[in-house]
């Protein structure tokens, strides 16, 4: 499984496994007898079981750890600093850029130039 994906079959089988127990639960005869408070307890225990595996998932999401305060202070850190980011950007998209052609003037040598390379003096 990737660090990424969310395991989202883990909850949805939360809800079918509950309305299992309570629709054994609802029943005309209920659990007067031993076979169907065997169905109840197993149906009872399926639940229970994919709760504690739910629990275990959620658990081991990246910033579980967290407490919920320390979660919401994370998100609004997070949420200023991109809105920072966003205006910055528009700022620097907002501005002209100038560009200023450069005059560049070069010395040349004459004595360096000379087509024997040999200095005269004169």
């Amino acid at each position: 499984m990737a660090a990424n994906v969310f395991p989202v079959s883990y909850y949805e089988e939360l809800l079918p496994k509950l309305v299992a127990v309570l629709e054994l639960t609802q029943q005309p005869a209920g659990t007067s007898t031993p076979e169907s408070k065997q169905r109840l307890l197993q149906a009872a225990n399926n639940f229970k079981n994919a709760l504690a595996q739910a629990k275990d998932v959620s658990g081991n999401l990246p910033g579980g750890e967290l407490r919920i305060e320390e979660q919401d202070d994370l998100i609004y850190m997070l949420e200023t600093l991109r809105d920072r980011k966003r205006a910055q950007l528009a700022e620097f998209s907002a501005k002209k850029i100038i560009s200023r052609s450069v005059d560049i003037t070069m010395e040349v040598d004459s004595l360096a130039s000379t087509p024997n390379g040999s200095v005269s003096d004169e």
